[in-house]
């Protein structure tokens, strides 16, 4: 891999970008990024609904009537209706001007929360499934990976018959399949979460539920032109990693499915271009022969968001001007989008975090998923037969990959850094040309910085490998029981000392892949520490948890706006993929060493 400032480049932009904290001195070249014209005055927002936006004010008044002490505002935007809109209003204008009597009310005109969704046990269920992780030889980790593997029956849902009758009624979002939900306050599909969860279901041999949660998000790109972060209205205004591409192509590689190869990849088309042009792309000119589209996270949204809306408000109550609080919302609901909300990576002051500026970083993981989506794209074609759009996502993704090169790595630092742009101080203009500084890499330490090594682009290299590894082992983001999301103990979740296992899961994964026999072994001893800390933590807990703390062998991880969540998931998908891949011998303890 070549280093960045061995080219000459350039990037243009759109207003709205925000300034670093102090202007770039270095410039190694001429490197064009240019931005979609955009409009201040009429920001790209997707409309809710009429329930949404009434719920919202169930949330408030609940907040008032309740106090904040285990409060969880999502729980008011997941209600169903049991009547019609207009007599649920008359109700809480009852309720608001008496004072009194929300409880009753509550439970007089709405369903509770998750019951529109129904379990339903997959068809392809089985309590031992043959060859079921046939390299776990210790009876004891086998047991527990049974009993994870048995989870998969807690998670099952389908969406009720009401949601498609009366969908006015319903925030949550009808899916024509079987679907797995994370757990908890997670009632309903996550899209990047479904990447893990297939990933455990495929280790289950439960190959056509794994297809069905990939229906379900091509029936979401269908109506939406896009995946939603999350099956409810109230997520309809952003995206989440894009890793729909991801789950065909490991589903391909079990199954040999071609018709679902032939049915995703229209859909992943249109995905791909959701993410490479309108706001979310940022076009990156390095000479005539590379004109490439980078990636950013930006939601179509400016509000608070409906889910969170009480703790957004609370949180920009310091912020006195209209545009700058539309921004800030924006901001948030950008770094919901990233799947990190809520971490340091997007703020400019660490202890701050209406300083959040999401939208004016280009991101690194993200530009590797795309990199990802360009390759599996390119792949699902080729199996399918269509040469001619296998040659152009071949294309597109040597093109991205050096365009990454460009502005991301870091050759001193052995690492890919988040890239801030600077902000247009004219508002007037559509563009302005900026030139690529190496102070504009954002070299924090985030366990992001490593996973483009996921992609195969990288993991080939094995200079690349090499060099990545020996920045890993320096970074001090490995700890005792896995790596840490950041250094920086902010008390935001996607930060120290939180682990979470997709996080483990791509950096062991990209280690593993490679050609490097130290890096295997560098990728077992992670995946054991990891796996470590979740059994000792299920037989404390008796349940699996969203994350964890890296530093204490069968500690949960807190932090964030949420209390912990159990479940769940993703991380019940990736011990089972860890299993799958590296065993456990008979003769090894599990226990914490």
């Amino acid at each position: 891999m070549s280093s960045s400032n061995l080219y000459p480049h350039t990037i243009s932009q759109t207003p709205k970008t925000q300034p670093l904290p102090s202007p770039a001195t270095k410039n190694p070249g001429a490197v064009k990024f240019s931005f979609p014209p955009s409009s201040d005055s009429d920001p790209i927002t997707i409309p809710t609904t009429p329930l949404v936006t009434f719920l919202e004010r169930v949330q408030e008044t609940a907040l008032q009537t309740f106090g904040k002490s285990n409060f969880d505002p999502k729980l008011y935007v997941d209600l169903s209706l049991k009547t019609d809109l207009k007599a649920a209003e008359a109700g809480l204008n009852r309720v608001v001007e008496t004072g009194s009597g929300l409880r009753e009310y509550i439970e007089e005109y709405f369903e509770g929360a998750g019951e529109d969704l129904v379990y339903c046990e997959a068809e392809d269920y089985v309590a031992e499934p043959e060859g079921f992780l046939a390299k776990v030889k210790n009876e004891e980790v086998r047991k527990w990976a049974l009993e994870i593997h048995s989870l998969w029956r807690n998670l099952s849902r389908k969406v009720s018959g009401e949601v498609w009758r009366r969908p006015e009624r319903h925030t949550l979002l009808p899916l024509p399949e079987l679907v797995m939900v994370p757990g908890s306050r997670f009632r309903e599909v996550y899209y990047w979460d479904s990447y893990w969860v297939i990933r455990g279901l495929l280790a289950s041999k439960m190959y056509e539920t794994a297809k069905a949660i990939v229906n379900n998000l091509i029936f979401l790109i269908e109506e939406h032109g896009y995946v939603l972060n999350g099956a409810r209205a109230y997520y309809t205004n952003r995206s989440q990693p894009p890793l729909l591409s991801a789950m065909v192509c490991e589903i391909y590689k079990k199954t040999k499915d071609l018709e679902l190869a032939q049915k995703s990849l229209p859909s992943l088309i249109k995905e791909y271009k959701f993410w490479n042009s309108g706001i979310h792309g940022v076009r990156i000119q390095v000479d005539e022969t590379c004109d490439q589209t980078l990636s950013r996270y930006y939601a179509m949204w400016n509000k608070p968001r409906p889910e969170s809306s009480t703790i957004d408000r609370e949180n920009a109550l310091m912020i006195s001007n209209p545009y700058a609080k539309q921004q800030f919302y924006c901001e948030v609901a950008s770094a919901a989008e990233s799947g990190w909300d809520f971490s340091t990576r997007w703020m400019r002051d660490h202890t701050d975090f209406t300083t959040l500026a999401t939208t004016s970083i280009l991101p690194v993981d993200l530009n590797a998923f795309i990199l990802g989506m360009e390759l599996n794209i390119a792949f699902l074609a080729k199996v399918t037969g269509d040469d001619c759009i296998s040659e152009q996502f071949t294309k597109a993704s040597l093109m991205r990959k050096k365009a990454m090169e460009i502005v991301f790595w870091n050759d001193e630092m052995g690492q890919w850094f988040d890239y801030w742009l600077n902000k247009n101080s004219s508002h007037e203009q559509d563009q302005e040309t900026q030139t690529w500084n190496v102070e504009n890499q954002n070299q924090k330490i985030f366990a992001s910085n490593f996973i483009p090594l996921w992609i195969e682009s990288f993991h080939s290299d094995d200079f690349v490998v090499e060099k990545v590894m020996k920045s890993l082992q320096s970074s001090g983001l490995l700890c005792s029981c896995g790596i840490a999301t950041s250094l920086t103990d902010s008390g935001e979740q996607w930060d120290f000392p939180n682990g979470w296992a997709p996080i483990q899961h791509m950096i062991i994964e990209g280690l593993a892949k490679s050609r490097s026999k130290e890096a295997r072994l560098m990728a077992e001893n992670i995946a054991m520490r990891w796996i470590r800390t979740n059994y000792a933590c299920y037989k404390k807990t008796k349940t699996m948890h969203e994350k964890y703390n890296v530093e204490i062998c069968g500690d949960f991880g807190g932090g964030g706006e949420y209390n912990p969540q159990t479940g769940f998931g993703w991380s019940n998908g990736v011990v089972l993929a860890l299993l799958e891949e590296f065993g456990w011998p008979e003769d090894l303890s599990i226990d914490c060493c």
